[in-house]
């Protein structure tokens, strides 16, 4: 009897600990969401838009994010791996358009997106 009891106590506690990991992980995530965008000069007047970080948004494809731009913009939009992650690159320079695509298509929220101008991150006010 002794040992049944103690049988059904280690599976309760299993079950609770699984329940606060899950809940704990969910937390990070949304602390973690934060996207950067900013643009890259090429040759002469070419640039490129960069748009970093949409791979800690919760509930999203990449690969939709890049096909959204593409239409949106008229012009090609890749994922590529980097080193600090993945990010998806749009030709031209969209930088405004694509944090105001980001957060009203995508409900990122707004204080989560930022511009790179000249190196320095500011929050974007749409």
């Amino acid at each position: 009897g002794v040992e049944g009891d103690m049988a059904g106590l280690n599976l309760e506690d299993k079950k609770e600990r699984k329940k606060r990991r899950g809940a704990a992980a969910k937390k990070v995530q949304k602390q973690d969401c934060r996207v950067i965008i900013q643009k890259v000069r090429r040759q002469r007047k070419k640039a490129v838009t960069h748009v970093v970080g949409m791979d800690t948004v919760p509930d999203i494809k990449l690969k939709d994010v890049s096909k959204e731009f593409r239409v949106k913009f008229a012009g090609s939009s890749s994922v590529k791996d980097t080193a600090t992650g993945k990010e998806i690159i749009i030709q031209g320079d969209h930088v405004d358009a694509a944090a105001a695509l980001i957060i009203k298509k995508f409900k990122v929220p707004a204080d989560a997106v930022y511009l790179d101008i000249d190196g320095e991150f500011v929050p974007f006010a749409g």
